[in-house]
């Protein structure tokens, strides 16, 4: 059995988290936590605060809130499909912003979004372009919801058929530590202010990072 307090170093952020054992029992939990939280998120009215949730009560950093790393980079034109999504017309302004979700030092998601700051406050406006505020939360006066077009489940603990293969080895017995790539799922996903008027679309890849927490047990 490979010992919990094992640490791996990431080469994302450099910080250094639990190992999980790679074994049956471990990777069937990783499934489970991965597909609640992106049910938690699927049914939220913001990823931001359902993350936030996710930091604090997993311990990930002594104060769980997050933080939006604005990445520097060319903008995106939105498409003629998205403009559509949003409700605009090929004159109307549509701004566009890069972002790690951070919580601490771990990187939980990676975000593009197209927003449209004529539907926005002078305010909203303000801290979207100066300030490392996630979106979710400078827009939150309005009262968002999301609509989720797409959801991708881009890695599974277990692959395909893993119920009908033979087991010669106990649930726990281990083959040592999990690889857990750095992303896990996906979402795109239009959001709406309570007037129903859209304002923003997102696409979202939430990271590996969100399973550096102590592996459950009792493996």
């Amino acid at each position: 059995m490979v010992a919990a307090a094992l640490l791996l170093a990431s080469p994302a952020d450099g910080q250094r988290a639990p190992a999980w054992p790679d074994a049956l029992l471990t990777r069937t939990q990783a499934l489970a936590l991965i597909q609640g939280l992106n049910a938690e998120i699927l049914a939220s009215r913001s990823a931001t605060f359902t993350l936030e949730k996710w930091c604090r009560d997993h311990d990930m950093a002594p104060e769980p809130r997050i933080v939006a790393e604005v990445l520097s980079g060319g903008a995106r034109a939105p498409s003629p499909e998205q403009r559509a999504r949003l409700q605009v017309d090929s004159g109307e302004v549509v701004r566009y912003r890069r972002v790690r979700l951070r919580c601490g030092e771990h990187v939980l998601s990676q975000a593009e979004n197209w927003y449209v700051p004529g539907r926005l406050t002078p305010e909203m406006n303000r801290a979207l372009e100066g300030s490392d505020a996630p979106f979710g939360r400078v827009v939150a006066p309005l009262q968002p919801y999301r609509r989720t077009f797409a959801a991708t489940l881009l890695w599974s603990p277990l692959p395909e058929g893993w119920e009908r293969a033979p087991r010669a080895a106990p649930p726990c017995a281990s083959a040592g530590a999990l690889s857990i790539p750095d992303e896990l799922f996906a979402h795109r996903a239009v959001v709406h202010a309570q007037d129903h008027r859209p304002i923003a679309e997102v696409h979202e890849v939430y990271q590996g990072r969100l399973l550096a927490i102590l592996p459950p047990g009792p493996c």
